[in-house]
């Protein structure tokens, strides 16, 4: 049990525990540049797997990958004056290179728009040309001065698409069908419920017309944004930007409507918050880098070799499979290893188990063990993995919804924040000076406008017309945004 000997409880302090889990668990650690962290190989391989799954839904988007150059002339940012301004505080800025001072100086990538907005220039001269849907896996860079493994570091990783188009309307429903693609991943393959919704104009993307988000809801009640789109409309296509234009099929010229979009690697710190308890990681089976461990019970030359036996088994079934037959610690050491790092399932064989034809499963999720038979081994695994994942989902939704408020008065809405935290639906007159004020006083922003139905509605989303008023001025709303303290 030495592994968890030093492990705060989830229970008595999320913060503590989240830095300390991530670093037992082997996902990440320190780096020697402030601000920066080092993915391990088990916090990498959740990556891996969220790129894997991601990649699917690009594609059927019929989005193409591509690469850019990590440095962007400071000309270029400045062609965009929100975009610039929204980045400015957070830019690392190279000023020297080959022992000289550069004509120009280069900041290093916050995010792509401008850089690859001037190559959109060169490549589109025609209708023909469009729409240019491309997306990039890559890093960037975004000075922080507060951060935290996963949720906040200077250096962080993500995919970030760019498309544009000759219509309006093309680029708009492909932003709530970017968004949806988020939802998917984040509920089908993440097991962490969310909301979509549209940030207000205070909260959405430098330089963009609309940016919608799914916001997912952590144990503590706090808010987490997990994945933004964007519609940037002509802001950065215009003649006095990047003058990305096209003849259009009666010759005449016209500027690029264009979307961005956008999931980093805080989405992991997401999952681990989202599922893992006082033990440890606790990993959903379709992201998990190794969904079933088996272990060897003993060094006895059956066991270990059907161990063996098992592992490629599994494998050779598209089950992400590892194997310890390690002499170098106790079983109990193995078992508590497995907890610690999340694995979903973990398969003990043993004189025992050879004996009787059934396994041992230790479920990870549930704490609980069962007997598995060696006959059909494959498909019972299949099917458990499938029902913890869709239990791990449900368990996120309940407590979600224990995180969920409404507030008619502001007095109310104190008192939740205070008390409970977590989201908060109450009416908001969209005045900035409002939505400021309610910040300062309480640290709750607007999350978002949520989505009339969350699932499906890709395109042209709705919202709840009400009547009401504001909780802070009194004046006429006709919308309850969601507040929460966020991450």
């Amino acid at each position: 049990m030495a592994l968890k000997r030093n492990l705060t409880l989830k229970s008595e302090n999320m913060s503590k525990w989240y830095t300390q889990v991530i670093q037992q668990a082997k996902l990440a650690d320190y780096s020697p540049v402030k601000g920066c962290m080092v993915f391990r190989p088990n916090g990498y391989g959740i990556w891996e797997n969220i790129q894997k799954s991601y990649q699917k839904l690009l594609d059927k988007m019929e989005v193409k990958n591509a690469y850019f150059p990590i440095f962007i002339p400071m000309s270029f940012l400045e062609k965009e004056a929100d975009h610039v301004e929204g980045f400015a505080p957070e830019l690392a800025i190279v000023t020297h290179a080959g022992g000289e001072e550069l004509a120009e100086k280069l900041a290093i990538r916050p995010t792509s728009e401008t850089i690859m907005y001037d190559m959109y220039s060169k490549w589109v001269q025609s209708h023909r040309d469009l729409p240019i849907k491309i997306n990039q896996w890559n890093n960037v860079v975004r000075w922080e001065k507060r951060t935290s493994f996963f949720l906040r570091t200077t250096e962080f990783l993500w995919q970030e698409a760019h498309s544009a188009h000759a219509d309006k309307q093309e680029a708009i429903d492909l932003m709530y069908e970017a968004l949806e693609s988020y939802r998917k991943i984040a509920e089908e393959i993440l097991a962490i419920p969310v909301v979509k919704g549209k940030k207000s104009e205070s909260e959405k993307f430098a330089g963009a017309e609309i940016t919608t988000t799914i916001e997912a809801m952590m144990p503590d009640g706090k808010a987490l944004q997990s994945g933004t789109s964007h519609h940037l409309g002509q802001n950065f296509s215009k003649k006095d930007a990047f003058n990305i234009s096209f003849q259009n099929s009666e010759g005449q010229t016209e500027y690029t409507y264009q979307n961005s979009w956008g999931l980093s690697t805080r989405i992991i710190g997401a999952i681990i918050m989202t599922h893992g308890d006082d033990d440890g990681i606790v990993m959903p089976p379709k992201i998990a880098p190794t969904q079933v461990i088996v272990v060897a019970a003993s060094q006895d030359d059956d066991i270990v070799r059907k161990t063996n036996e098992i592992k490629k088994q599994l494998i050779k079934a598209d089950i992400r499979t590892s194997v310890d037959t390690s002499d170098q610690t106790s079983l109990g050491w193995k078992l508590n290893d497995a907890e610690l790092t999340g694995i979903p399932i973990t398969l003990i064989v043993g004189k025992r188990e050879l004996e009787s034809g059934n396994l041992t499963a230790s479920i990870r999720f549930t704490k609980t063990k069962q007997k598995i038979s060696l006959d059909n081994l494959v498909s019972n695994l299949t099917n458990l993995l499938d029902t913890i994942q869709a239990n791990m989902f449900n368990k996120a939704v309940e407590k979600t919804n224990e995180l969920r408020f409404s507030a008619e008065t502001y007095d109310e809405f104190k008192k939740i924040m205070l008390e409970n935290r977590g989201f908060i639906k109450a009416f908001w007159c969209e005045n900035k000076a409002c939505e400021k004020a309610i910040k300062e006083e309480t640290k709750a922003t607007t999350r978002c406008l949520p989505f009339l139905f969350n699932q499906e509605s890709a395109k042209s989303p709705k919202y709840k017309e009400e009547s009401g008023t504001c909780i802070k001025c009194g004046s006429k709303a006709t919308h309850r945004w969601l507040f929460a303290q966020a991450y």
